[in-house]
Order: C-alpha cells, then structure tokens, then sequence
C-alpha cells in the first residue's frame, strides 16, 4: 500500500499530470470563479482567495491535487497561468511566472495553512474565503459573541471578591438565526434547523489564524464555516458546487440578520417578531445594546467615568519588572553572537544590523559610554559581530529604549519561545481582566518600550494560553519614547478616539504617567510587587491588580 501510494503521488508531481486537462480545468474554474466572486463584493481589493481540488476519478480525493490563487492580485483579472498547484500535503508543484512592473512577484495566498486544515480535517473539496461586507459586520453585532448568534442575555454572576462581575453563562440560550429558507442549502441543515457558525477573533496576518481556525473546526464539526471577526468568512464543502452554493447562502443568512437586526426583528424566532417583544434579552436590566461603562470603580462599586480604550505597559503592569530584568534581558545578552553569527546573511538580520550600525554611529558623535566603532562589513563577519556584540551588551547594561536594540532582541526571543526555551509572565489577574474587558467590547492596547514583535510573543506564549485574542494592537517607541507627551497625542490619533480622555493607560512609571496626562489620556499607576515607591503627593489614582478597574 505504501508503494502504491508513493507511486501515485510521483505521478500526481509529475510534470506531464500538472500539464493535464483537470489541472488546466481546475486552474481555468479558479479563475472563473474569482471573477463571479469580485462582482460579488466577496474579494475586492485583491482580498479573499478561493481553492479546490483538482478532481479526477482515477485518484482518491485524499491524494488529489490541490489549485489555489496567488496573493495580492486582483483577482477579476487572474487567468489559470496566475494559479498556483501544491500537492496533497501542501508543497507547491507549481509556481506562475514572473510578470512585468506593475505586478508584484507571485506568492500563494496567505490563506494556505488556513485551507489546508479544511481539506485535512473535513476532506474538503473547495474552500472559498470571502471578505464580504456582511461576514465582517456580522460579527460586529455583538462583541460577546463567540458563535453567529446573538446572546438571548441569560447571565449567570461570577463570585468576586472585588466586584460581581456579570459573564455570559455558556448555559444559557442563545439566539440564532432560524426559520430561514435559504438555510436549507447549508450542508446538513434543514428549514427547522439551528444554524450556528462559530467566530474566532482576527490577527494581524492571516497565517496566525490557523491555530484558532483550527479549534473552531474541532469544536463544531456541523459547521462548514468559520467567521473571522471584522475580516471575513471560511466556507468549504464536498465540491466547488457544494462550496459556491453554502457561500451563497451564507452571505444571504449573513445580510438576512444584519437586516433584522436593523429593523429590529428578532430573527431566532419563526414569527421574526419585534426584538422587544423577545422574552429575557437582558438578565440585568441593561438596554438593548449591552452598553456598559468601564472606568475605575470607586468605593461604592459605582463606575466612575467611561473610556473606549485601555493601553497597558508591560513591566511593573502586566508583567513583573524581574522577568524582563533576570530572564528575558539575561537571554538575549547570552544569545546575541549565537543569534548574529547563525542568521548574519539573512535579510531580517542585516536590517538590523544596518539600525544598530546608524545607533552606534549617533552614539559615537555623543560620546554614549560602552560604544565601539563597527567595522565595514569587508572587514570580515568576525569583527563585525564582535564589534555588535559589545554594543549591544552596552546597551542592555544600561537599559537603552532605543528601537535599534529592541527590535534585535525581539528577534533573539522569537527564538527562545519558539523553542519553548522562553515563556512569558503576567500577574495572574490580567488574564480575566483582559477577558472581561473583551467581552464589554472595550479595546485593548499594549504600549511597550519592547518590540511589537516581542510583545507578540510574550502575551502570545504565557503560562496562560495566548492572550492575544483580547488585544487590538501593539505600539512600542516607533510612535516615540514612551516619557514624552507626543508619543500619547500619537497614539490617540492611531485609535482614532473623539477625544484623548476616552483612553485609559495604565502603566508603573511617574514620568510616563505624567506625559500621558499632559496628552489628555486619563492614567492609573500601577503597584506591583518590586516596582519602584512613587513619591508622596503624585496626584494619580493606584490599583495594586486590574480586577480594581
């Protein structure tokens, strides 16, 4: 059997089988369908990707072969030479041309880790992945939902010590759209079914989305689809057919609801009656759109003041101040020549190299202590890392907020993490707050002197799972140094907030508490364990853990 399966998969890599009438076939239907599809609205502005699997009776569908669009074409003017044929497992058999200024080189759609979990997990035969207006604001609806229904709002309270805390019960009754006619062309549903889609939360690059896609397939395996909150839908079925049909289907259940939801009609009810008339929306008196203020409660548990966003420093807030100081700075001081002389030719390490080179020279000209000239790079890798090397323990000793150093020790962790060798550390509080937070659909930042890439990691390889799902984005000192009230007034200008006071920041320094409320940003220190003593009479409000805020 192994033979023979090894035999087939020659055959299938074989150049005469990629030049074959199904390829073509399949790589010709791609194309086809990515123009349906733009008319659609389903994969403007080269977003959205479409694949299928090459069929051909000869073959089992497990072994078949698989076309896929590139990225970052415009998918109404692809034609079958722009497509892309990877084999069963992924590898690419197949790579378009290159093609003349003004089109970028080809790559294959950054949807591929995400359409392989389908094929492998539900023996798909098509997945088509469409940023469709009504996938994204679907999600929008209600920021607690995890799932294509609406919370029916039966809460269940959580024991607190601090403050009864409301969370949605997973018990309790959920809505979902029924009673549709068009559910019935969702595989496996009929008129009277249920129809439920689950919701995984959004990253910044599609690739990460495979670990949580993946889950959701796990967890719901009625579903034949998978919603990305304010960025699209995953649907796959047996056939192109199959998966052309439900798409369809989807977006009209999708657009259906958002309809509804408008003219406010219940839509899990067969009747579609008046929301108000829908019995137990709200199991704590609060009005039809779940609005709940955040703020810092004041000592009769009351609310004080409403903020849209949340901006948290790491150190001395989220983290403890010992963890960056005796594993994460220690790490990369012992991992820096290792780390430069394994990666030196690569793209991402001379860029660094070329930051650290343009720091140094500033250095110099100021007379920083512990800077060393950095040899031509003629004058040999040796001397040149050498010469880094000393820099960059410098710079670590002395605790430099400087991008250069930053941006290469975040590189240097990546490592460490990836190799389980590093693993990140919050007080225990932050993840329910950060939880919590989410589920009131407050917007949560992280403003860190480290990389954005080492923030990434630290909040995405915690002892606690990756809490990334509950974070927004990510500033380090691109946007400025953290003690200077510029870099606030940049920062609210990115959330795009009516007003600075509508942000919250929370960090463990004076000087940065106070450059944030010269920006206009409301601002609570944070006391931890090893932070430094504030001096008396700083005028700012404490909290010793989040579940205070």
């Amino acid at each position: 059997m192994a033979t023979t399966t090894t035999n087939a998969l020659s055959f299938l890599s074989a150049e005469a089988y990629l030049e074959s009438k199904p390829v073509k076939d399949s790589k010709f239907l791609v194309s086809d369908l990515c123009r349906q599809f733009y008319t659609l609205g389903w994969v403007s502005g080269t977003g959205g990707s479409i694949t299928i699997k090459v069929h051909d009776d000869s073959i089992p569908k497990p072994q078949q072969l698989i076309v896929m669009s590139p990225s970052g074409v415009q998918k109404e003017r692809m034609v079958p030479e722009d497509m892309y044929v990877l084999s069963s497992s992924g590898s690419i058999l197949f790579s378009p041309s290159p093609k003349p200024y003004p089109h970028k080189h080809p790559k294959c759609t950054d949807c591929a880790p995400l359409f392989m979990k389908a094929y492998q997990m539900r023996n798909a035969g098509a997945v088509i992945h469409s940023h469709g207006m009504e996938s994204c604001l679907i999600t929008m609806i209600n920021p607690l939902s995890k799932q294509f229904r609406l919370i029916r709002f039966g809460f269940n309270r959580m024991n607190s010590p601090t403050f009864p805390e409301w969370r949605c019960s997973q018990n309790e009754s959920l809505d979902k759209i029924t009673h549709m006619e068009m559910i019935k062309g969702i595989q496996g549903h009929g008129y009277h079914d249920e129809l439920v889609v689950p919701i995984i939360e959004n990253t910044a690059h599609e690739g990460e989305l495979t670990a949580s896609l993946t889950e959701a397939i796990a967890a719901y395996p009625k579903a034949t689809a998978v919603l990305v909150r304010n960025h699209g839908v995953y649907i796959w079925g047996d056939s192109w057919i199959s998966a052309k049909t439900q798409a369809e289907c989807y977006h009209y259940l999708f657009d259906a609801a958002i309809k509804l939801h408008q003219l406010g009609l219940d839509w899990s009810t067969p009747s579609h009656c008046s929301i108000s008339k829908a019995k137990g929306l709200w199991g704590d008196g609060r009005n039809i759109n779940g609005v709940v203020k955040a703020g810092l409660l004041n000592e009769n548990h009351a609310v004080e003041q409403s903020r849209h966003c949340i901006v948290l420093d790491i150190e001395g807030t989220t983290t403890p101040i010992s963890f960056v100081t005796d594993v994460l700075f220690p790490y990369a001081r012992d991992n820096v020549r290792n780390h430069l002389t394994g990666t030196y030719d690569s793209e991402e390490t001379q860029d660094d190299i070329k930051l650290l080179r343009a720091q140094v020279e500033e250095d110099l000209e100021q007379g920083v202590a512990g800077s060393v000239p950095i040899p031509p790079d003629d004058a040999g890798k040796e001397e040149v890392i050498a010469s880094l090397v000393a820099n960059v323990e410098a710079m670590i000793r002395a605790d430099r907020k400087i991008t250069a150093l930053k941006q290469l020790q975040g590189h240097i962790w990546r490592t460490g993490f990836q190799s389980k060798e590093l693993q990140g550390l919050v007080f225990e509080d932050v993840p329910e707050a950060l939880e919590k937070w989410h589920a009131m659909g407050i917007k949560v930042y992280i403003y860190s002197s480290g990389s954005r890439e080492a923030q990434r990691l630290l909040f995405g390889n915690t002892v606690y799972g990756d809490l990334r799902k509950y974070l927004c984005g990510f500033f380090d000192t691109t946007v400025g140094n953290k003690r200077e009230t510029r870099s606030y007034m940049e920062i609210s200008q990115s959330l795009g907030v009516d007003k600075p006071s509508q942000i919250l920041f929370i960090t463990d320094v004076l000087q940065e508490a106070v450059a944030a409320k010269a920006a206009g940003l409301e601002v609570i220190i944070s006391i931890r364990p090893g932070n430094s003593l504030l001096p008396e009479n700083h005028g700012f409000q404490t909290v010793n853990s989040f579940a205070e805020i």
